[in-house]
């Protein structure tokens, strides 16, 4: 990944200069051009242009409208903004969550040329048909339905041609535009603007890797061989690779559809309870969760089983933090929000002092006055997302896997509401929560976990007497010197130099007043004032006003 250096020298380390320039005139047009300008760059990259009247739109409208024409690499940042009150302002992720894949289907003729490029072969060696229209089109692929040669109906999921150049491209404009930023808009360094294009450029390095998706399918496979009443597809990796995936085709209707509930033998309260049930041994058991269970990644199928595709963003949660979740929902449950804000504390590597109890009172403000309410009144997982904003006001920035956690839980209650309007997905939660919070206690974990903390001990009090020896010969050694940090040393430092100053001028001032009247009391005519005497009051009296204005200044 190219980044831009921080003396701001983008041309030298953009590779696409039309690019660049495009982008920052896009921004410029709809009301951002101060960026350029600060950078002493608008002269090089802005052309004239219409700008739009900054009047009728606010600014997060104009920047989700900017987003909107620079194309699917903003949209899709957009899109990752959105559910991301931790890391923008709560108006922008409203203003974002507007944002959809406005694309175009690619004509088959360019697609086909991507596929038959993976397999080295005409698409006939691999297929006995292949359906050339498209069942669904996004920014990064295109699926199709086809039929391998064995027989079995499958999906193709296309990468659209030259889509990770373009991707690319953009991310390292993204980085320039970033560095700009924190550069020249101090106000935005509280949001980290190169940390968001770093996490960004993580999430569609994976996004663009069909290998990563299929071995995401595999372990969900393991995962659910034994679950009664969910389905995910097989996935062949023979014929798969970072560009196509061939995965069994799904028989069924998506949640989407509106008839999907109403097939023959759907039961529906079996089958939301289904689908939460999977949810949460995602999430507490597996700690492998699917990032996007919105209706049209879910599939009913006519035996009323639930199956699940496009496994190109999932979660994933080490024991801490699932521990950390299900104690967030008991704390919840009990209104234990100082509880809950440790949690936070916890997980969070902060970028200053956190006060735990003003971050348990916001948060106890936010929640309480909706604790009871169902569904048809609240969303919880909105509310978890909303107290994420608060933990960043609170110099904390979580983990991206506890937010896209938050996120899913969304999906997930919209998906109960479907069925059932009183649905509460913290009392599903809750069981599961439970659960783990046993787990913590159960015999064989406990002697697991006192065999990992004596393993530590052991490696600790073998290395440290090593690890003193060194110490101890480094500080015995004569050329041996210490460097000591003090955060005030400079301001006290300053003080003294102040204050020694002023005590240098005051014995300079007495000693001219002092030489001056003894000038003067020697003097053999009464009444007559040396001029030496007057030159030694006047400037004393010159230096005193500098002391007084100095000390004023200071």
């Amino acid at each position: 990944m190219i980044r831009a250096s921080k003396n701001l020298s983008a041309f030298s380390t953009i590779k696409s200069v039309g690019r660049f320039k495009t982008i920052l005139s896009v921004f410029a047009r709809h009301g951002f051009e101060n960026i350029a300008e600060r950078a002493t760059m608008g002269r090089y990259v802005l052309d004239k242009f219409t700008k739009i009247d900054v009047n009728k739109h606010s600014t997060p409208e104009r920047l989700r409208m900017a987003f909107e024409e620079l194309g699917p690499t903003f949209v899709k940042l957009g899109q990752l903004l959105a559910g991301r009150p931790d890391l923008v302002p709560i108006e922008f992720c409203d203003e974002f969550k507007k944002l959809q894949d406005q694309v175009t289907t690619v004509d088959f003729k360019l697609m086909r040329k991507v596929v038959e490029d993976h397999y080295g072969d005409d698409l006939e060696e691999i297929f006995a048909s292949f359906n050339s229209d498209p069942i669904g089109a996004a920014s990064i692929a295109q699926v199709y339905k086809a039929t391998l040669r064995t027989g079995e109906p499958v999906v193709v999921k296309v990468q659209r041609p030259g889509i990770r150049k373009i991707i690319f491209e953009d991310l390292n404009v993204l980085y320039a535009l970033a560095e700009l930023i924190t550069a020249y808009v101090p106000d935005a360094n509280i949001y980290n603007p190169v940390g968001v294009v770093d996490e960004f450029f993580k999430s569609l390095k994976l996004e663009t890797n069909f290998i990563v998706e299929a071995n995401n399918i595999k372990r969900f496979q393991k995962n659910f061989k034994d679950f009664e009443g969910i389905k995910i597809p097989s996935v062949f990796l023979s014929h798969s690779g970072e560009q196509v995936l061939v995965m069994e085709q799904l028989e069924g209707l998506p949640l989407s559809n509106k008839r999907a509930l109403e097939q023959k033998d759907v039961n529906k309260d079996k089958l939301i309870s289904t689908a939460v049930k999977c949810y949460f041994k995602m999430v507490f058991t597996d700690g492998l969760f699917h990032g996007d269970m919105h209706p049209g990644n879910l599939f009913v199928t006519p035996e009323g089983q639930l199956g699940l595709i496009d496994f190109g963003q999932v979660g994933r949660l080490n024991p801490k933090t699932r521990n950390s979740i299900s104690n967030m929902f008991i704390a919840l449950a009990t209104e234990n929000y100082e509880r809950f804000a440790y949690e936070y504390i916890e997980l969070s590597p902060y970028n200053g002092p956190v006060d735990v109890d003003i971050l348990s009172r916001q948060i106890r403000d936010l929640v309480a006055p909706f604790y009871g309410l169902t569904l048809d009144n609240i969303n919880t997982g909105r509310l978890l997302m909303q107290t994420t904003s608060i933990a960043a006001r609170n110099n904390l920035m979580l983990p991206a896997e506890l937010v896209m956690f938050f996120k899913s839980v969304v999906n997930v209650e919209a998906l109960g509401k479907m069925v059932k309007k009183d649905f509460d997905a913290l009392e599903f939660a809750l069981d599961f929560a439970k659960e783990v919070a046993g787990a913590k206690y159960d015999k064989t974990k406990l002697l697991k976990d006192l065999s990992y903390l004596a393993k530590d001990t052991n490696n600790l009090l073998v290395g440290m007497p090593r690890q003193l020896k060194q110490v101890l010969r480094k500080w015995n050694s004569p050329d041996h010197s210490m460097s000591i940090s003090i955060k005030e040393i400079k301001d006290l430092r300053r003080s003294l130099n102040h204050s020694s100053s002023l005590l240098f001028l005051g014995l300079v001032i007495g000693s001219l007043i002092l030489s001056s009247s003894l000038v003067v009391a020697l003097s053999k005519v009464p009444g007559d004032m040396p001029i030496l005497s007057i030159v030694g009051y006047a400037i004393a009296s010159v230096l005193s006003l500098v002391a007084v204005i100095d000390y004023i200044k200071r």
